[in-house]
């Protein structure tokens, strides 16, 4: 069976908080490592029906890229769960779900600077 690594390196500050995310995967074709502002982990324990989530976000990374990647990470999730299932219609509830949250963020981006 072939075996792929995927490392996650994350740099902390004096009070625990993300200073720096870098990934690398043992199958890619990157040399060097990624560098990333959040990431999202996340395992099913198929024991306890349980999700377990790593959650991390670095200090510079900006409220208008965090909506950003929510919004990218629910139409994902939402396309994975369509290859998974083929439940369209879910899916589709999933993505306006998304498009949703996205418009109520940059509505209230628009009156924050008003």
């Amino acid at each position: 069976m072939k075996q792929s690594t995927i490392t996650v390196n994350v740099s902390l500050d004096e009070n625990k908080v993300p200073q720096h995310i870098d990934w690398s995967a043992s199958d890619s074709t990157a040399d060097l490592k990624q560098e990333a502002k959040a990431m999202m982990l996340a395992f099913w324990d198929g024991a306890d029906k349980s999700a377990m989530r790593i959650d991390l976000w670095t200090k510079d990374m900006m409220v208008d890229e965090m909506a950003d990647f929510y919004y990218q990470t629910f139409m994902g999730m939402a396309d994975a769960f369509m290859r998974a299932t083929h439940q369209q219609e879910l899916v589709d509830d999933m993505k306006a779900h998304a498009k949703t949250f996205y418009k109520k963020f940059r509505d209230s981006q628009i009156n924050q600077n008003k």
